[in-house]
């Protein structure tokens, strides 16, 4: 085998390449842990020379991002002191601490906070001060939602709408689900013990069929599918599908067509399941720390 004459290439020279944003203060502090660093105007970046630069590049950044966290915890600060929030619903300790009544606005309010999260012990969301000018934008909205969802606001709203139309709808609308029937064409009935999909109860579990016939007539408020419907139904009796159904179950491959809609049931997409395991799992948690659920919230 004969050797080539050609010079070998020349090795890299060991080291690694250190990106962040322009800062100053940052650069000078930079240049002082690593004085032998080179910017790279094609790279854009800096380059550290030494066998062991990719770990101390690291902790160096790991280092940096502590101080600009405490350099913003003490702008927010600052900015707390300059222009406070006051509010019952708003704490103030080493960080910002909220407690509201149950709201689905406050919780999205909330999410859209950065570095807001949920403290299970004192049962409060934190809010660190670098996200108090954030989280200022948002509590207009999150102080109206709390006031809303006070239970005297919620009763005092309750009190006004009982002579509603809407109300008396959806007190009848209870009062059926409460029942745990369904009409269910007879020709096409659901397999029992299986999950099925359903319009107006999500995915249930039937589990026996009374053959009792239903009076479409009076029952179609409740269930539109009647409504188009050429047949005779009959009662079938549901429950609530459990989370381990949920999983057993097989999703269809495309979502239900017009006809199975008008028959009453379907065989539950992927997204809808999703859907209702996440509920179920929130269910069983709730379930494991408060105990079972009253039964009002059951029956939902």
């Amino acid at each position: 085998m004969e050797k080539s004459d050609a010079p070998a290439a020349p090795q890299p020279a060991p080291g690694a390449e250190a990106r962040f944003p322009y800062d100053r203060a940052a650069v000078e502090r930079f240049r002082q842990a690593f004085p032998r660093a080179r910017w790279s105007y094609e790279r854009k970046s800096w380059f550290v020379p030494g066998k062991t630069a990719a770990r101390r590049i690291q902790r160096w950044q790991a280092q940096e991002a502590d101080l600009r966290v405490a350099h913003d915890d003490s702008k927010g600060r600052d900015a707390f002191a300059f222009d406070p929030l006051s509010s019952r619903y708003l704490e103030v300790a080493d960080d910002l601490r909220i407690r509201t009544p149950y709201s689905r606005t406050v919780l999205e309010e909330l999410r859209a906070v950065p570095w807001a999260s949920w403290d299970d012990e004192l049962r409060a969301w934190r809010v660190p001060f670098r996200s108090y000018e954030e989280l200022r934008r948002h509590w207009p909205s999150i102080e109206r939602a709390a006031r809303r969802a006070e239970p005297e606001e919620r009763k005092r709203r309750r009190e006004a709408s009982k002579d509603s139309e809407e109300y008396k709808a959806a007190r009848l609308r209870y009062a059926e689900r409460r029942r745990r029937r369904y009409p269910l064409p007879p020709d096409d009935l659901p397999r029992l013990g299986r999950a099925v999909a359903t319009e107006q109860y999500g995915i249930v579990v039937f589990t026996e069929i009374s053959g009792e016939l239903v009076n479409a007539s009076e029952l179609a408020a409740f269930y539109p599918h009647l409504i188009e419907a050429n047949v005779d139904h009959v009662w079938g009796r549901w429950r609530p599908a459990t989370l381990a159904e949920l999983i057993r179950t097989w999703p269809a491959r495309r979502a239900a067509e017009l006809a199975e809609r008008q028959r009453g049931w379907w065989q539950p997409t992927l997204p809808e399941l999703r859907i209702a395991r996440q509920k179920a799992r929130s269910v069983a948690r709730r379930r494991a720390r408060l105990g079972p659920l009253p039964t009002s919230v059951r029956l939902l």
